[in-house]
């Protein structure tokens, strides 16, 4: 197939088609190539290949087939020139930022990120003189005044971990390219099935493949997707020389992943709503997080911006700490795990997990407070999931 053949196709077919090429074995299957090296024709070969004179397989840091074909599936699946695959979600991160930046360039991410990013910000890319500032992710006067001379990224994930707040991609997009900046979106929530950031005017979409796009919580992997300068130059030279590579066993994984997507993606909404309905209704939620609900501040925006809400919802809970570890703990079912994406459903409690390492003043400004619990909905029955959470809401109740 021709990489032309993208224009016409759908993103089913995509999802199943895209970036395969077949060996003489004529397999129908992708192969895996568990390979490190690859052997050349000649030394001439050889030279051309590392010159860059001769395309191809070199090295799998770099260069493998099956990462190659999870690239370019992912790649038209978000609309982009050009993917990079990365050994994890936050490789991905790490590989944009070095890659892009460089001493006294500075950043504006929202404060509502992933924890374990907000960590890189402020601990290690500090130490290379790039600095971080914050900004609440739906205040557009907060992000303008926040940009300096100096400032080259904007960073946001849209639905945000874990309150699900929605960001106006296109508006910040604007922003940030009348500032001379890039705008970073983290899609992982979403995934292109729901949502495609460079559409919006987004620079580059990063991606913990780990999660919706494995689906099934069995691999690590991350990738950046992007525009052939940016992507295939820049973060793909960085990736070539620093080696946060993703192996081709994971990228097969991924790409069977891939094939039923939207497929998943459209359950775990619809399980997700109903939930989230479910829980508006307890006596002991103060509020549920959750765009498809009436009641999350960007309800209207995330209709007009994603094709579906999202398998994530959070919710606060009366008492506290020890009521959300009281829930949590009465589950019996749901899995207690940080992991989120997964057919499986997860439940965690952000403040001591996904955001522990933060000060306790940036939870607070992220909104990350003690009663909070994090479900991300699979594809189990959803009565199922009721129930067993009213164990929980049982014996909270019951002082048990």
């Amino acid at each position: 197939m021709e990489q032309s053949d993208y224009d016409e196709w759908g993103f089913d077919t995509l999802a199943v088609r895209a970036g395969q090429a077949r060996t003489s074995e004529g397999e129908q299957s992708e192969p895996i190539f568990l390979t490190s090296s690859y052997v050349f024709g000649s030394a001439a070969q050889a030279a051309a290949r590392f010159s860059g004179d001769n395309p191809g397989n070199i090295y799998s840091r770099f260069t493998n087939p099956t990462v190659r074909t999870f690239e370019q599936r992912l790649a038209a699946l978000e609309g982009g020139e050009r993917a990079v695959a990365t050994a994890s979600g936050m490789a991905a991160v790490l590989s944009t930022c070095m890659a892009l930046l460089k001493t006294g360039d500075h950043i504006v991410s929202s404060r509502a990120i992933f924890g374990t990013t907000t960590v890189f910000f402020n601990n290690y890319l500090a130490r290379f003189g790039i600095a971080t500032t914050y900004a609440a992710l739906t205040d557009l006067a907060q992000w303008e005044a926040a940009i300096g001379p100096n400032t080259r990224l904007l960073f946001i994930e849209t639905p945000s971990n874990p309150l699900t707040e929605v960001a106006d991609i296109q508006a910040l997009a604007e922003i940030a390219h009348r500032r001379g900046c890039l705008l970073v979106v983290d899609n992982c929530f979403c995934t292109p099935a729901l949502q495609r950031p460079l559409e919006l005017g987004a620079d580059i979409v990063v991606h913990s493949a780990t999660k919706y796009l494995d689906g099934q919580g069995r691999c690590l992997g991350g990738a950046v997707i992007g525009s052939e300068a940016l992507v295939g130059k820049d973060v793909y030279g960085f990736l070539r020389t620093a080696g946060p590579s993703m192996s081709p066993f994971n990228a097969w994984v991924f790409l069977k992943g891939l094939e039923t997507l939207r497929i998943r993606m459209r359950a775990h909404c619809e399980s997700a709503l109903a939930l989230a309905q479910w829980l508006e209704a307890q006596p002991l939620v103060e509020r549920v997080h959750y765009p498809g609900l009436k009641t999350h501040p960007q309800h209207a925006l995330a209709a007009r911006q994603q094709s579906g809400s999202g398998g994530v919802l959070s919710f606060e809970l009366k008492g506290g700490k020890t009521a959300a570890w009281q829930l949590i703990d009465a589950t019996t079912m749901i899995s207690i795990t940080a992991n989120l994406g997964d057919a499986k459903s997860t439940i965690t409690h952000p403040a001591t997990t996904t955001h522990g390492r933060l000060t306790p003043e940036a939870r607070e400004q992220a909104g990350v407070t003690d009663g909070l619990v994090r479900i991300s909905v699979g594809l189990e029955d959803v009565n199922d999931l009721k129930a067993d959470l009213q164990r929980g809401f049982t014996q909270i109740v019951s002082g048990v």
